[in-house]
């Protein structure tokens, strides 16, 4: 495994999820003991309208979520 291949990167999509890409854990809550997904790359919510949370499932869509002004 390469360093490449063991880190963690974070993608803010604009008006969308978090993707998280690499090496990871999710904890369902506080305390809880975290559990690696069985895919490559989860989205993860940042609206707080997904009924599948911490998971996205496109409600930002559906409710116009902004993540406000892009910073150029």
């Amino acid at each position: 495994m390469s360093d490449d291949d063991a880190r963690t990167v974070i993608t803010a999509c604009p008006n969308g999820p978090l993707l998280v890409r690499g090496d990871f854990a999710i904890a369902a809550e506080p305390g809880a003991d975290p559990e690696r997904p069985d895919r490559a790359v989860v989205a993860l919510c940042r609206c707080g309208a997904s009924s599948i949370k911490p998971l996205c499932d496109g409600t930002h869509k559906l409710i116009g979520f902004t993540t406000g002004k892009s910073r150029g």
